[in-house]
């Protein structure tokens, strides 16, 4: 979807159409939900500190989220994928992937149901959608959002490689600003640059990624859409509008996190045997913890012990205060902030001639 959340607002108030509108809490600590296309021009963009938002447009109109409403909106939006497929395997309220190799409507080409996808959500909800068609998740995805706002583009397999040649490496999945930092300093800057690194070089450099950028340079992704998975953690996480040093202030909130996990174990039916805490520091330097043992985790009484136990190897101070904590559990050690993806296979879906 595009700008989902600003959409949604924008839409339902007309006096906010036209206007650069930040879906966000306004508070010190927040930050942008979503950003409307007209305060995107001023360098706006979710994920970024609401106060940085301000600095750039000053006459950003703040708007509190309304979560059951995007909900709404996102239910709407599933119902009309499934009468087209049933492989639908949703990244978040407003993004999903699709497997209409063999739809409901019988439709032959992915991008005239691409197509009519869109005319239905825009039909249904008054918003418009961008999608990607391709052959793969990875060359998918950079297609939704190589056209936006109300984008469609196909990626073909003829023209694949040639595509990934001009691609950023910033864009590829997995290469985050660390791994494109370390990818400039060795002289990799698009695709067409990944793709003349040896296979070694690149694990070597980036371990089990490092056959994934391979992969990916060569149009390679062998992954399925997954409708269904296994829940692999629960957690919880809160960043503090004041920065934590005193170690009563952390005790406190540590307690009100343990609860809040509770909570959530207790909604979810989760039952694992890993506890993780996770601490940012206001340098935003994060530091992950976890501890195992052979009883499921369930209860304030069984959690806040280790959770303590956790926190007094961490250190702090004045100078070095904590911004944010998190809990979680788990299976296994560290899924509960890093989960690990599904087996992969790959598949075909036909695609109109590409026009020269």
């Amino acid at each position: 979807m595009d700008q989902f959340f600003a959409a949604v607002e924008q839409r339902d108030h007309p006096e906010l159409q036209g206007l650069p509108v930040a879906v966000a809490h306004d508070g010190p600590r927040s930050v942008v939900s979503t950003a409307s296309y007209e305060a995107r021009r001023f360098g706006v963009h979710s994920a970024q500190p609401l106060a940085t938002a301000k600095r750039l447009c000053p006459q950003l109109v703040i708007v509190e989220p309304h979560y059951y409403i995007y909900k709404e909106v996102s239910q709407q939006i599933r119902a009309i994928f499934q009468e087209y497929t049933d492989l639908i395997e949703p990244l978040s309220l407003d993004e999903a992937f699709l497997d209409v190799t063999e739809n409901k409507q019988g439709i032959e080409l992915a991008v005239d149901c691409a197509r009519e996808i869109k005319q239905r959500i825009k039909q249904t909800t008054g918003l418009t959608a961008s999608a990607g068609v391709s052959y793969c998740k990875f060359l998918a995805k950079i297609a939704s959002d190589y056209r936006k706002p109300d984008g469609l583009c196909v990626v073909h397999p003829d023209r694949a490689l040639q595509f990934i040649d001009t691609l950023d490496v910033r864009r590829i999945w997995g290469v985050g600003a660390k791994t494109a930092e370390k990818m400039h300093r060795m002289g990799i800057f698009c695709g067409a640059d990944l793709r003349k690194v040896s296979l070694s070089h690149l694990t070597s450099e980036f371990g089990k990624m490092g056959r994934v950028f391979y992969d990916f340079a060569r149009g390679i992704d062998e992954r399925p859409v997954v409708s269904e998975w296994e829940r692999k953690s629960v957690s919880c996480e809160q960043t503090f509008i004041e920065d934590l040093y005193r170690p009563s202030q952390v005790t406190i909130e540590l307690y009100h996190t343990v609860l809040e996990l509770v909570r959530r174990l207790e909604k979810s039916g989760f039952e694992g045997r890993t506890l993780t805490l996770k601490v940012k520091y206001n340098d935003f330097q994060q530091i992950t913890r976890s501890t195992t043992g052979t009883d499921i985790l369930r209860t304030k009484d069984e959690l806040l012990p280790l959770a303590k136990q956790l926190m007094s190897g961490v250190g702090y101070s004045r100078e070095h205060p904590i911004r944010l904590l998190g809990l979680g559990v788990s299976g296994h050690k560290d899924e509960a902030f890093a989960p690990e993806g599904p087996q992969w296979t790959q598949l075909e879906l036909p695609f109109e001639p590409w026009p020269e």
